[in-house]
């Protein structure tokens, strides 16, 4: 049965099954009353009887925020089981009976009733805890619960209860036992996250996954899983269009890997970056770029100031830009951004621009969003997309270190650009320091960027110490010893 849920079906190993009882819990304002007025409305729109069984909202206030995030339950059948507003001025007492019993028997006789006139297939019961408060014990409210899912299965009634678990702990452990599916859901610095926590006998996918609220509703994003994918390497090259460029790099870069461009802030990662890709689009392919660092009209402006037609490439459908929001999304969302645009576009390119604006920008812990790009990246190779990723590294001269220690075994190739001290000046250098899939260049050469482009000029010999950022010829070094 599908919950009307995008991605909780995914993570429930195909969605719900029929004829079953599931928790959905987790602190106030965490979207517990709004997974299961999707699940209603998802029956609504297959035709089926849906039932509400509300108490602490009224059916108007019910539909209204459901209005507010474009759901729409109006069809839907509702049992209010709060008390009516003269609740409060009625002088009723119970002098021969429990007050719990007389509420019990009417909220179980109106249950019954409704289901047996109504005969839905979907039921939510938002919140579950007012059968708790009329039963006299945990012993009493486990035989009405094993009571109410063996009359719901009699029905062949699929049911989603809310709960806040934070009551009483063996209140909490009945719930949670008598389930057959569970939803955790929170919200913290990391963002909202849904986590399927028990899914009897058909089992879900392990972890935390993103999820969001907005005008559309509730959307569940499960953490990508890549699957191991067997599949003949024939090396296929990116160019960049500057043949001395592509002589330092063996040719050029492989499809099908993942390539960091690192270097210290100004050093043209992304302008190397986006060179790579407007040569692509020259040779056919199609390329998306993700900024995390600056925003479009920037990144437009510079990119043309040297040569390189990001305008006309996106106008002809060769390149697609997207400016990230801080802050506005979790790893997961990202990643099924990229895939949409990568499935939906035939993308063959993918550049990530850049990893320290990831880290911030995107919700969650730094060690976990590396592990989630790592996922990201190989789900990509997988898929037969190349990835570029830039990377800032701190020192302004030399290299010390060419990626954060945490990335580097996501790279198969990473090629640098760095500021060098020469003749009393500030230049820069381009060099490669790894290639998985073939030969490199083991020399630098100087790198510039000018109004008609990059330019990148013949391997620089006689000097060391360039990758300390100073420089020097073997003629300086007898002097010095001298």
């Amino acid at each position: 049965m599908n919950s009307g849920i995008n991605g909780l079906d995914e993570i429930f190993n195909g969605g719900l099954a029929k004829g079953r009882m599931y928790l959905v819990h987790g602190e106030p304002g965490t979207g517990k009353t709004l997974l299961g007025m999707h699940f209603l409305e998802e029956g609504l729109k297959n035709d089926e009887t849906v039932l509400f069984i509300h108490g602490e909202e009224s059916r108007r206030e019910i539909l209204a925020n459901g209005e507010a995030v474009n759901i729409d339950i109006s069809d839907a059948e509702f049992l209010d089981l709060g008390p009516e507003s003269d609740f409060f001025t009625d002088d009723d007492s119970y002098d021969l009976v429990e007050p719990s019993d007389i509420e019990r028997d009417r909220y179980t006789k109106r249950i019954h009733e409704a289901i047996k006139e109504i005969n839905p297939s979907r039921v939510v019961l938002d919140p579950i805890s007012q059968l708790r408060y009329v039963e006299a014990n945990e012993y009493q409210f486990r035989k009405r619960i094993l009571s109410f899912m063996r009359f719901l299965k009699q029905h062949e009634i699929t049911v989603v209860v809310t709960a806040t678990l934070y009551s009483k702990p063996e209140y909490d452990t009945e719930l949670r036992s008598l389930s057959d599916g569970i939803v955790k859901l929170t919200r913290g610095e990391d963002g909202r996250r849904a986590e399927a926590t028990k899914h009897r006998a058909l089992g879900q996918m392990g972890g935390d996954h993103g999820m969001e609220i907005r005008e559309t509703g509730l959307d569940i994003f499960p953490r990508l899983v890549p699957e191991s994918q067997e599949h003949t390497f024939t090396p296929k090259r990116i160019h960049s269009g500057i043949d001395e460029l592509d002589e330092l790099l063996g040719g050029g870069f492989d499809q099908r890997t993942v390539t960091f461009l690192s270097g210290p802030t100004g050093a043209g990662k992304t302008s190397t970056g986006t060179q790579l890709l407007a040569q692509a689009a020259q040779e056919g392919l199609n390329s998306a770029i993700y900024l995390f660092e600056e925003n479009m009209e920037t990144f437009t402006h510079r990119s043309e100031a040297i040569d390189i037609p990001v305008t006309e490439l996106r106008e002809d459908g060769a390149l697609s830009v997207t400016e990230v929001e801080p802050l506005s999304l979790s790893s997961e969302e990202f990643a099924h951004m990229v895939i949409d645009q990568v499935e939906e576009a035939e993308t063959d390119i993918v550049m990530i621009d850049g990893i320290d604006g990831y880290t911030i920008s995107i919700q969650g812990q730094q060690q976990e969003l590396v592990r989630e790009l790592h996922a990201l990246a190989r789900y990509l190779k997988n898929k037969g997309v190349t990835v570029l990723i830039t990377n800032e590294i701190s020192e302004i001269t030399g290299i010390s270190e060419a990626t954060d220690n945490q990335l580097s075994y996501i790279a198969d190739n990473i090629a640098f650009v760095s500021y060098v001290e020469m003749d009393g000046s500030l230049r820069k250098v381009i060099g490669v320091l790894k290639k998985r899939t073939g030969n490199f260049e083991k020399t630098l050469r100087e790198f510039e960027i000018t109004g008609d482009g990059i330019r990148v000029g013949e391997p620089l010999t006689g000097l060391h110490g360039i990758l300390q950022g100073s420089p020097m010829t073997q003629v300086t070094d007898r002097n010095r010893n001298e």
